[in-house]
């Protein structure tokens, strides 16, 4: 069974540090792999990325220098929080490409596709 959980969210106040962890049921080198985020009322938007064709780590404007993605082995990535503020405050998911491309989104004119996700895990920051 394709599966993404996600894990590690959870309650800080403003300038904290969270890792959020992410284990899959598939190999994740061969593939894009990325993180997104929902904010009550908001549409889930992708932050992070790590597109497969050039390995390199992309990120959106708004945590820029804050996050950073990063995969261990074959099967977990994390998103390393730093510097939270309120407005990160959201249900952050792990996501991947399992070749569908059901979504692109685009960091820096790079392309990331993604095709699944996981149930999510809830950060709270609070000021």
């Amino acid at each position: 069974q394709v599966q993404l959980v996600e894990s590690g969210g959870g309650l800080v106040q403003s300038g904290d540090s969270l890792r959020l962890s992410c284990a899959a049921s598939f190999t994740l080198t061969d593939r894009d792999i990325g993180w997104f985020r929902q904010a009550p009322g908001k549409e889930r938007e992708a932050i992070s990325c790590i597109n497969y064709s050039d390995g390199v780590a992309y990120y959106k404007d708004s945590v820029k220098g804050r996050f950073t993605i990063s995969r261990d082995g074959t099967n977990t990535m994390y998103l390393q929080m730093n510097s939270l503020k309120p407005e990160d405050t959201a249900v952050y998911y792990c996501a991947a490409d399992l070749g569908s491309s059901d979504r692109v989104d685009y960091f820096d004119g790079a392309r990331c596709d993604f095709s699944s996700w996981g149930p999510g895990t809830r950060v709270t920051v609070s000021s």
